[in-house]
């Protein structure tokens, strides 16, 4: 059986967590991060809080979104993308995770400075963790390239001095 790609993991994780799990072969794994997309989603009422938020409702996105639940939803999330990426076919780059890391992050540190205005403007529980996914991975990326040039030079030992 042909192995799923990195990018085709990731995509189909985007898509809806779980997925890229389903398509590696990891059947369990994928069936526990789609019933907790499902719980998470229920619970937090994440798709109505999307529908809204895309058609210009803020406001009622961000009265009925149950910031409690959602609170889980980045972390899983991101996960389920790494999972997914990482036992996808080709090599694993060296700290391949901290991208996906910081992506979680920072759109929980959105998803908590959501219900306040930015600039006078109301972004929701929808618009300022998806912009904040930007920077994180933007790091986790710089962070990743950083410690990967500090781990490359010679006579690293990974132990201080």
């Amino acid at each position: 059986m042909k192995k799923t790609t990195k990018l085709e993991a990731i995509l189909w994780s985007v898509a809806f967590p779980g997925f890229g799990q389903l398509l590696n072969g990891h059947l369990i794994k994928g069936i526990i991060f789609i019933f907790l997309e499902f719980i998470i989603n229920v619970n937090s009422s994440f798709n109505q809080a999307i529908m809204f938020s895309f058609l210009g409702n803020i406001t009622e996105a961000a009265r009925m979104v149950n910031h409690q639940w959602l609170m889980f939803y980045p972390c899983v999330y991101m996960f389920a993308m790494y999972d997914a990426y990482k036992f996808a076919e080709g090599e694993n780059p060296r700290l391949s995770f901290v991208p996906f890391a910081f992506g979680a992050y920072f759109v929980t540190i959105g998803l908590m400075y959501s219900p306040n205005k930015i600039f006078g403007i109301s972004f929701g529980p929808i618009w300022i963790p998806m912009l904040s996914l930007i920077p994180g991975l933007g790091i986790g990326f710089i962070i990743r390239h950083i410690l990967n040039k500090i781990a490359s030079k010679p006579n690293y030992s990974g132990r201080p001095s």
